[in-house]
């Protein structure tokens, strides 16, 4: 099995996919937050808000948008489930951070829309956390045996360092503009997506070394 220094690239794609998956978790409920239902209200919503939080009570409608964004992670692991096998682990990782930008450019769109704004968020908590499961598919195969154990704990190291990164985007720059907090994620998974194709080795149908 090839050891080459693209290899590295795993670590960076399961950095970008924690950055980017804990990152809409979060940031969804900053969304439902907004003042007045809108987007065009976050920004600079620290000093439109009463309670010492910085923040309203979520209502019982926030809560059902809340969950059924979270469920949209079982269609997009089933999503993965089928094509992987098929586009091969790196094409899947590339076409599914592809459509997870699509998905948040439309975060740029100024709506007071809830069943909108839900839908997007739905999209994109779903293909995101199929991009995580499909590298954590690909991390093992693409590592022999006498480096397997190293090199998923790097990933994994590099994942939790993405987590830790994410919050000071998703819930502080959010504040200060929502749409300088969707370029973010959009350029990391711009980024990733290059990572994903330039990863030298495709592990579907290879036998573990």
């Amino acid at each position: 099995m090839e050891t080459g220094p693209h290899v590295r690239k795993s670590p960076e794609a399961l950095a970008s996919c924690a950055f980017c998956y804990y990152g809409v978790v979060l940031m969804t409920t900053e969304l439902f937050e907004a003042p007045e239902g809108s987007l065009c209200t976050l920004s600079g919503a620290d000093e439109s808000f009463t309670c010492t939080a910085n923040c309203r009570p979520l209502t019982s409608q926030d809560y059902l948008d809340l969950l059924l964004t979270t469920l949209a992670e079982f269609p997009g692991i089933l999503f993965t489930i089928v094509v992987i096998e098929r586009l091969g682990r790196k094409t899947t990782m590339a076409f599914e951070f592809a459509v997870f930008v699509v998905s948040i450019i439309f975060l740029f769109i100024c709506t007071s829309s809830r069943g909108w704004l839900t839908y997007i968020l739905f999209v994109a908590r779903g293909i995101i956390s199929g991009v995580f499961q499909a590298a954590y598919v690909y991390t093992p195969e693409v590592y022999p045996t006498s480096l397997r154990a190293v090199g998923v704990g790097t990933c994994s190291g590099m994942a939790r360092f993405g987590a830790m990164l994410t919050p000071v985007v998703a819930q502080v720059l959010t504040r200060t503009s929502i749409h300088l907090a969707t370029a973010t994620y959009g350029i990391v998974a711009i980024l990733a997506i290059a990572a994903a194709l330039m990863l030298p080795i495709e592990t579907r149908g290879r036998a573990m070394a």
